[in-house]
């Protein structure tokens, strides 16, 4: 019985949280916008910097969308980072068709104390001449509208960065069933709002203190004021960290300036990965880095999320066959909430309802992803990408 009173004490826990996040998602469902598309009246010249490495597979698609943007004042600089495959001669084809448009540039040796992404957005970051610095990653797509919609949402907003939530495409099981799990945390516990503001409720010393609690960001696609980045030290003020895209809008809030994320339905669209190994591999260089390497934290959330996410999935026959109609009532208030949330981000987001169902299945995948990132931490393997350790 004693065993009972405690699942039935962690079921209550599980829907209390559930109902607290439910408000964070809703108010995200509003706060959380598109790209503006409010028209302006002037087209400051956006610098659109691509760091590419091996990436023949996604580079000519997101050349194509960027010859057919609406917007006019734009450069496109994409940096080869020492590929071995065809991105070169890609990139090269469309300089020669745009060459007032796009230009190839050959990355550098990479010093031993950095890593590679921030290196070659660094070197973009010297040789661009836009009024804004918009990094993005070669497996994007943009829609024809992405880049009026970024010079919109500068002006209109006054931010100082801005980086979009690309809308996933999600073609095959495990890419249905694990990537919504990163937008379904995104969306249920980070407010949007905060990121661009200081919550009012909280006092100012508050703010000061916990301001980078609210830093988030997206590497597919962060953009800059210029001068702001140069200001804040860009790419070299976090040239050793994986998570490098969460660091920069750490250190923008910190330095007093302004972010504001956007979700990328109707503007920007990226595959990150087309198979279970690519994901594996691709979220296991970053996972634990996450967490600020933290193994409490780290341990904490995986607990937490067996707790609120599986537990009621295997409460609820449970307590069906054996009729404890306590814990049937908590698991299925539980189920219907967690059914409900990856409902309306399957809606928002436009992927499969279906898969809604796997969402303990994913969450049990991240415990695997969780088991290999502590044994990488503790046994010192460092992970490789792209052929380089991180």
């Amino acid at each position: 019985m004693s065993i009972i009173l405690v699942i039935n004490g962690l079921l209550a826990f599980t829907l209390f949280y559930l109902l607290a996040t439910s408000i964070i998602l809703v108010r995200n469902r509003f706060d959380l916008t598109a790209l503006s598309a409010e028209k302006t009246e002037i087209e400051p010249k956006i610098s659109v910097c691509i760091p590419a490495r091996n990436e023949e597979q996604n580079i000519k698609t997101l050349l194509e969308s960027l010859v057919k943007q609406t917007y006019k004042n734009f450069e496109v600089l994409v940096l080869d980072d020492h590929s071995d495959d065809n991105t070169r001669e890609i990139v090269l084809s469309f300089e020669n068709k745009h060459p007032e448009l796009i230009k190839l540039h050959q990355g550098e040796e990479k010093p031993d104390d950095w890593l590679g992404k921030p290196w070659a957005c660094h070197q973009l970051g010297k040789k661009a001449a836009g009024d804004y610095l918009l990094f993005i990653d070669a497996d994007t797509r943009l829609y024809p509208n992405a880049l009026k919609g970024v010079s919109s949402s500068f002006q209109k907003y006054r931010t100082d960065m801005l980086t979009v939530w690309p809308q996933q495409i999600l073609n095959s099981f495990w890419e249905k069933t694990v990537i919504p799990l990163v937008y379904y945390a995104l969306v249920t516990m980070l407010p949007a709002t905060y990121v661009y503001r200081d919550p009012r409720w909280m006092p100012d010393f508050f703010q000061k203190k916990f301001r980078t609690a609210f830093a988030a960001a997206c590497g597919q696609f962060i953009a800059f004021k210029t001068e702001v980045y140069h200001h804040i030290g860009g790419h070299a003020s976090v040239k050793d960290q994986i998570v490098e895209d969460v660091e920069l809008a750490k250190i923008i809030k910190k330095s007093g300036f302004t972010l504001r994320m956007f979700h990328g339905v109707g503007s920007v669209q990226c595959r990150m990965y087309h198979s279970e190994k690519e994901i594996f591999e691709g979220f296991r260089k970053n996972f634990f880095a996450g967490f600020n390497r933290s193994v409490l934290l780290f341990l904490s959330a995986a607990v937490l999320h067996l707790i609120v996410f599986v537990l009621p999935f295997i409460t609820l026959p449970v307590a069906w066959i054996y009729l404890y109609q306590t814990m049937f009532f908590l698991s299925a208030g539980s189920v219907i909430i967690i059914l409900l949330h990856r409902l309306i981000l399957s809606i928002w987001f436009r992927w499969d309802p279906l898969y809604a169902f796997t969402h303990p299945i994913g969450v049990v995948w991240f415990q695997r992803l969780g088991i290999k990132s502590l044994i990488d931490f503790f046994s010192g393997s460092k992970p490789k990408w792209k052929g380089r350790n991180l």
